[in-house]
């Protein structure tokens, strides 16, 4: 039998570890951050040769939180998930102190939920539930994904009636995990890059349990709020509080901006190189509104402990 969510979190626990567990857990936890941080700082990390093997490199880098693809990212069809595989995915997770409301697994980009195409919404139904059950499988509680596109051709209103009927269906068939839709960066006919636009999904959608926001920091500036300037960024989480909720925010996306204030470019750069700007993310990390939630990066390259390490500095300066 595979353990709940809840389990996972209780083996975690000196209680249930007695004095040796809380030894083994504190020898193979990732890489300590300052006492007082309050940040689950990570990053995407390779799910290459196995799921399990995500969690060993994000501890290399010194990650408390981390994202991973859970099948291909190029086509539809994928592998099923294995029991046997879940299971190792599991307990590398509680060896080195990974709950699973740190771990934000990312959906497919070739979803579309609110597809105007018959046959490319069917197929992006059907990966959101697959996806859904194996994070069921792997004992984790949110699943990662950009909402969609009206593709020009359907009203943004008409798509996100469909996107959050994706949603529904999805939740019919799977029992827990929460879909956290992430704010986009208004380039094209995408939907989520105006705050109303994700509300309006969350209204759409029947079980607001199971319903929350990744608040993408390169796509929020790209969108036009100025994360470079206190102002800025208090008007975005002003806003963020007023229209959304803050009870909906689940995770961040730690990303610099290539592109200029309200480019409506997706264009990811690493922390303090872009235009967002280290001051700007000095006054993200000091925020406690953004505490204890995963904090992921998705910045260019693979070896991310650099990043990190600053990150954290900033939490401790």
């Amino acid at each position: 039998r595979l353990a709940s969510p809840v389990e996972d979190i209780d083996a975690q626990s000196p209680k249930k570890q007695g004095t040796a567990g809380t030894k083994a857990a504190k020898l193979k936890s990732p890489k300590k951050s300052p006492a007082k941080n309050l940040k689950f700082v990570g990053a995407h990390v390779s799910a290459s040769g196995g799921l399990e093997h995500a969690v060993q490199r994000a501890v290399d880098i010194g990650a408390r939180s981390f994202a991973l693809f859970l099948r291909s990212q190029r086509q539809w069809a994928s592998k099923p998930l294995t029991q046997e595989t879940a299971q190792r995915f599991r307990k590398a997770c509680r060896e080195h102190g990974f709950a699973p409301h740190h771990i934000l697994p990312h959906g497919s980009y070739l979803l579309n939920c609110g597809s105007p195409d018959p046959e490319v919404l069917e197929k992006s139904r059907a990966t959101l539930i697959d996806e859904l059950k194996r994070c069921e499988m792997l004992g984790l509680v949110y699943y990662n994904f950009h909402p969609g596109s009206t593709c020009g051709t359907i009203t943004r209103e008409e798509c996100m009636d469909k996107i959050a009927e994706s949603i529904n269906q999805a939740h019919k068939e799977t029992t827990y995990v929460i879909s956290v839709i992430e704010n986009m960066c208004k380039q094209g006919h995408t939907i989520g890059g105006d705050f109303h636009e994700l509300r309006g999904i969350i209204d759409r959608v029947k079980n607001k349990s199971r319903i929350g926001v990744c608040l993408d920091t390169c796509h929020a500036f790209a969108a036009g709020y100025d994360l470079s300037t206190e102002e800025g960024f208090e008007g975005m989480m002003r806003d963020f509080e007023s229209i959304v909720g803050l009870s909906y925010l689940k995770a961040v996306h730690l990303n610099d901006s290539r592109g200029k204030l309200g480019s409506q470019l997706d264009r990811h750069e690493n922390v303090g190189r872009g235009n967002i700007g280290l001051a700007g993310f000095r006054r993200i990390m000091a925020d406690p509104r953004l505490d204890h939630i995963p904090m992921v990066l998705e910045t260019p390259g693979t070896d991310h402990a650099g990043e990190i390490s600053l990150l954290n500095e900033m939490c401790s300066a």
